[in-house]
């Protein structure tokens, strides 16, 4: 069953069907749940007590996501504060712990040094955004964990170009949405 509009629904997990607003506002655009699913699917085998980044958090989708099902903890990284109000609510609805909301934009995160490294990193920036020099952005930071995945989402039309020290391993499309996944190579 779809989320009505302006809600998300998480669809695995310890939240699974649990039903949160967004702002539906300010571009935000939650990943369809289809996309998510497969995303997770690829996931799965590293999921479960990773440290994850959503970096452009929007909907807080995908950080919710993993934490439903089984991350140790999920950092959302978000410039505009009407978007920050909408995810810290809902993590006050979940009664999360493990979910930290960030008022921050995503270059200043990146650059700034917190002594965290993640091993998921779900980068999605808005579709009007160069990925490419987020990509490279991401790259450069001290934030990816030797073993780190990153999923990565453009329009379909983005021509996507990796770091040679990145290993591309699953690309598929959906509609207007192109979306990756790809490894640090250790």
């Amino acid at each position: 069953m779809r989320a009505k509009p302006g809600q998300l629904r998480i669809i695995g997990g310890a939240w699974r069907g649990r039903r949160l607003p967004f702002a539906d506002f300010a571009g935000v655009r939650p990943t369809p749940d289809r996309v998510r699913e497969t995303v997770f699917n690829w996931l799965q085998p590293v999921i479960s007590g990773a440290r994850c980044l959503d970096l452009f958090a929007g909907s807080g989708a995908f950080g919710f996501e993993a934490v439903s099902r089984g991350a140790a903890m999920a950092t959302l990284v978000e410039q505009d504060l009407r978007v920050v109000q909408v995810l810290q609510q809902n993590v006050d609805k979940l009664g999360s712990t493990k979910v930290d909301v960030q008022w921050m934009d995503a270059g200043r995160f990146l650059t700034s040094s917190h002594g965290e490294m993640y091993q998921v990193v779900f980068l999605d920036p808005p579709y009007r955004d160069d990925i490419n020099g987020w990509i490279q952005a991401l790259a450069d930071s001290p934030l990816l964990a030797a073993d780190a995945w990153i999923y990565l989402e453009a329009s379909s039309k983005t021509e996507l170009r990796i770091p040679p020290s990145w290993a591309q391993l699953r690309s598929k499309r959906a509609g207007e949405v192109g979306y990756h996944l790809a490894r640090l190579q250790a």
